[in-house]
């Protein structure tokens, strides 16, 4: 990206420009809160529960409330007490006079660090929301607004996030210099000095803080944190260290970790970074690293479902991608010699693929945490064989229906595919036992009318494999394939053998894993 001649590059000007920034709220909300004030039936919790569906306005309401001398001596931890102090007409009056638009209309830096804010307070929600219920909304407020000082910066240049993005989380540069040359200062020496001008909540100053002049203590509980796998020598540690011990039981490093997992997961699931995060809160609250990632991959399958928005990335959508896969590839310079081996790329990426995915499933213990992570490295698997068209199935709770799970080649229209197995002795007979039914021009007058008519629709051709597959007998999925009509080589029979004794392994490891 080349520099522009009006971006500002020292910590003063940053903080005059950031100051300058309007930010529009979503006109949807605007309305939706302004009828909740309007109503003398709605509670101040109900009223701060609608403003809470937008970020900015969340800041804007309780930067207001802490303009006053009462707010910057002791300033407002939750909407709740924001409102208390603002008054409900004035709050009115404030809201009318903010700028809105729709949430179309925000660039898609703006709106993807928009959705990492709240993806974070769906994390603090799903890890902490038991332990800490009386401190609920707090948490929740501080954790929304932990990324606030960057969303102007993100509004007013939102190519410096797709470049920090791609450079930090893709190429794993240096942070600290990457943000010297986009921004001529630290990131976070910008958010602390932002968050402690706009009074925002302690908890939120004081996460920045410790980024910036206190890593020491971080780093010394994240290599305590590192030793997951020896709970008792952790906690023998903490025990010699009584200020670390202290200090690691405040609620408020709750926003910090928090946002540490939104962060980290924004590039995926198994990189170190999100590792450290995973780890420390299980040092936090006492739990295993299993645990705590069964927690957080829910908490995102969770969020996601209730704030799916077209177009822009959610770390869900990587928890059914191969374990090791990441959202962003490092960028790589074009010389001679990778223009050449850019040539060589399809067949040498098939192969490694192929080897990638097998790994995973081989792999013990298994990386798996869950079936559709390993359905989809089955599925991708044998699809970087060179298999054109295939489809993988798995069976329902009752045993009664082979469920679609995995497509390759296939119309979207396979992915809601639903076999009824009692109604079709062939399938009854392929899921008892693992087997295989190679269907040619030969013998496909005896088999093919035993289909389901759904699945001849979608393999209407004489030529096609079907593979069932599991462990110690007990079948777990049915995978179907075919090359759009040609025949299969006796090497594509190979390579579906070898790979498929790969999944029945990664079958077995994860049966183990469930025991």
């Amino acid at each position: 990206m080349s520099a522009t001649t009006a971006r500002p590059n020292t910590l003063d000007a940053w903080l005059k420009k950031l100051e300058s920034v309007r930010l529009s709220i979503p006109t949807e909300v605007k309305e939706d809160v302004r009828r909740a004030l309007a109503n003398g039936n709605k509670t101040i919790p109900e009223i701060a529960e609608a403003a809470l569906q937008s970020p900015i306005l969340s800041l804007v309401l309780l930067r207001e409330s802490n303009r006053s001398q009462l707010g910057r001596e002791n300033p407002a931890v939750s909407l709740e007490v924001a409102l208390n102090r603002l008054g409900l007409g004035p709050a009115e009056y404030l809201l009318s006079a903010l700028p809105s638009e729709s949430k179309e209309k925000y660039s898609p830096a703006l709106s993807q660090l928009l959705l990492i804010s709240e993806h974070a307070m769906a994390q603090a929600n799903g890890l902490f929301g038991n332990t800490l219920a009386r401190l609920r909304q707090e948490v929740r407020l501080s954790t929304l607004l932990f990324l606030a000082p960057v969303w102007p910066l993100v509004q007013a240049y939102p190519e410096l996030w797709e470049e920090w993005e791609q450079r930090v989380l893709g190429n794993n540069e240096p942070a600290i210099k990457v943000e010297q040359e986009l921004l001529g200062v630290p990131l976070l020496d910008l958010c602390l000095t932002l968050a402690e001008r706009w009074s925002l909540p302690a908890w939120v100053v004081d996460g920045y803080r410790l980024l910036v002049k206190d890593r020491r203590r971080l780093v010394k509980a994240l290599h305590i944190a590192h030793n997951d796998a020896h709970p008792l020598q952790q906690q023998q540690r903490l025990d010699e260290d009584l200020p670390l011990r202290r200090w690691l039981t405040q609620p408020g490093n709750t926003i910090l970790l928090a946002n540490g997992l939104a962060v980290a997961s924004h590039q995926s699931w198994s990189n170190p970074h999100i590792l450290r995060w995973q780890r420390l809160v299980g040092l936090y609250m006492h739990e295993s690293l299993d645990h705590t990632q069964q927690i957080t991959h829910q908490a995102a399958a969770q969020h996601a479902r209730q704030q799916f928005i077209p177009g822009l990335w959610h770390p869900a959508e990587a928890l059914i991608w191969p374990w090791n896969a990441r959202r962003l590839r490092p960028n790589q310079k074009t010389t001679p010699d990778t223009e050449a081996a850019n040539k060589r790329q399809p067949a040498d990426d098939g192969l490694n693929a192929w080897r990638r995915h097998c790994a995973e499933l081989v792999k013990t213990p298994t990386p798996f945490t869950n079936g559709i992570q390993l359905t989809a490295c089955a599925r991708d698997a044998l699809a970087a064989c060179g298999l054109s068209r295939l489809i993988l199935l798995t069976l329902d709770a009752d045993q009664a229906l082979l469920i679609s799970q995995g497509i390759h080649g296939l119309p979207e229209a396979a992915k809601g595919l639903q076999l009824p197995i009692n109604n079709h002795p062939l399938l009854r007979k392929l899921m008892s036992d693992p087997a295989q039914l190679r269907i040619t021009p030969e013998n496909s007058a005896q088999f093919r009318p035993h289909l389901p008519g759904n699945l001849q629709a979608l393999f209407p051709h004489s030529h096609m494999v079907l593979r069932s597959i599991g462990s110690k007998g007990r079948v777990s999925m049915l995978v179907i394939i075919d090359k759009g009509g040609e025949p299969f080589s006796e090497q594509d029979q190979q390579a579906i053998n070898k790979t498929v004794t790969c999944i029945e392994r990664g079958v077995a490891s994860y049966a183990q894993r469930l025991t």
